[in-house]
């Protein structure tokens, strides 16, 4: 249910922190966020919610990643990615269905990514097929630990953008 800026601003702290853990569990950039109230813009509150997360440590970053689901269960991967080929057949891409093998590859994947690395792979998969977000977990799996921390943090932070704007109704 989309809330105005406005209704933001004015929620019970403790209802905005709710809101705002919705979008990202670091409850350092959550308090930060109510804290900073009331938001004279969209674009102010979106700046504050970069601002805030570029103040967090390794700690805070690990406290928001936990929140997300890992991509590693074949089922729940097949069930994600089930309707990716009638997507795709409106896409001018050509985008094809996931296959078993790239399924199996993302489980796989993550699972090596969360050996090496200890958390899960964060990335910012809205409008990616299963077919990309393999690609992207390949590319990054060769990465230092403080390299995959930042792109964790970076996609993090684009996710936790996009989640703002929906809670506004600013974005599907």
């Amino acid at each position: 249910m989309a809330m105005t800026l406005t209704e933001l601003n004015e929620l019970p702290a403790e209802q905005a922190a709710a809101t705002f853990t919705s979008c990202c569990a670091a409850s350092r950039w959550v308090e930060g966020m109510v804290n900073a109230r009331p938001y004279a813009s969209v674009d102010s509150l979106l700046q504050t919610a970069h601002d805030i997360w570029q103040t967090m440590d390794e700690a805070n970053l690990l406290e928001a990643f936990t929140a997300h689901p890992k991509i590693g269960d074949v089922d729940s991967l097949r069930a994600k990615y089930a309707n990716t080929k009638a997507i795709a057949a409106n896409e001018q891409s050509g985008a094809n269905a996931a296959s078993e093998d790239v399924l199996l590859g993302l489980a796989a994947g993550n699972t090596a990514y969360e050996e090496k690395f200890g958390f899960i792979f964060i990335v910012f998969a809205t409008g990616k097929s299963a077919a990309e977000m393999l690609d992207l977990l390949n590319a990054r799996l060769p990465n230092s630990r403080a390299q995959e921390l930042q792109n964790a943090a970076d996609n993090q932070m684009m996710i936790t953008d996009l989640r703002i704007k929906k809670i506004l109704g600013l974005a599907a």
